[in-house]
């Protein structure tokens, strides 16, 4: 018979790709771990995991097993979710991914208050790119990602939050902060600072202005950031220009934004969205953090009316 413990080790191995690592998060001994995914192997007949590579990986006939495990085991969780709400108890552990470019302006307005106004859950949040946001949704490394979508992936689902503009942040004697008319095509330039490979929303701006192949022969160095506030300082210091989220706007003082300049043909958004897997079991937890991060967005971000917005994939 198969267990949902023996589920519970396959998937484990599977998230860690080490047989050491997944017993000690698992909280049991190695010997324990190998003998019971051995046991499961033996009765359906068939190895999960090749064992000849480092790290170890699963089988084609494995990883079907291990994602239908992963759907199991999230069907099982909704069982104790189910409980929770016929209890109306909020707790629980929340682990939350977020992309860069909007942790250090939207955690600090709502991460506080969520916690401080439901004390019973323990939330964890960490900084991640949006496509290892996907792949820790899929392994349930975390419960929940904060990113832009559309991600087209039919593993996720979307939940739309809010949709902020794509602005441009240039040094304050760059030209084009004195167009009248500012349009896509004036920011396809070698004089645009860009985040690195992995950032979806350098990837926007890609598929914004379509530049592929411009290189920074204009500016002082080649620099590409992981940080949109390090390049807005470059921008300061070195000239040029870059573009900025919305909410980075929020965080300006007043003298910095004579240097934020909006588009006027076109008002490319960014849609920012919760996305958790198919099997998500906390829908409590997610619907008080959607409700709690909508509740401090500036109104008119709400809007998806307000402009157009720009995949990233």
């Amino acid at each position: 018979m198969i267990t949902i413990t023996q589920l519970e080790y396959i998937v484990a191995v599977d998230t860690y790709r080490h047989f050491a690592t997944a017993a000690d998060k698992c909280f049991i001994t190695q010997p324990t771990l190998s003998m019971q995914i051995k046991k499961l192997e033996e009765f359906l007949d068939v190895t999960i995991f090749d064992r000849s590579k480092q790290p170890i990986i699963p089988t084609d006939v494995g990883t079907d097993i291990i994602e239908q495990a992963r759907i199991i085991l999230g069907d099982t969780k909704k069982i104790d979710d189910i409980i929770k709400n016929h209890k109306n108890t909020i707790e629980g552990n929340l682990k939350i991914g977020i992309i860069p470019t909007l942790a250090p302006f939207l955690l600090p307005m709502f991460i506080g208050d969520y916690i401080r106004n439901y004390p019973a859950i323990k939330v964890e949040v960490e900084e991640m790119v949006s496509e290892d946001i996907i792949t820790s949704l899929k392994k349930d490394k975390i419960d929940v990602g904060l990113f832009v979508t559309p991600a087209k992936d039919d593993k996720i689902i979307e939940r739309p939050l809010f949709y902020e503009e794509m602005m441009i942040y240039a040094n304050k004697d760059h030209e084009i902060l004195k167009k009248p008319i500012l349009e896509v095509k004036d920011i396809a330039t070698p004089e645009i600072w860009m985040l690195g490979d992995g950032h979806c929303f350098r990837n926007q701006v890609i598929n914004l202005c379509e530049m592929h192949d411009l290189q920074h022969q204009e500016l002082p160095f080649e620099f590409e950031s992981n940080s949109l506030e390090t390049l807005m300082k470059i921008v300061d210091k070195e000239g040029g220009f870059t573009l900025i989220p919305e909410l980075a706007t929020q965080y300006l003082p007043a003298e910095k934004m004579s240097q934020v300049k909006r588009f006027t043909n076109l008002h490319p958004l960014r849609e920012v969205s919760l996305v958790y897997s198919r099997h998500y079991s906390k829908n409590k937890l997610l619907d008080l953090l959607a409700k709690n991060i909508q509740s401090i967005i500036p109104k008119e971000l709400l809007d998806s009316s307000k402009g157009t917005i720009v995949e990233w994939h």
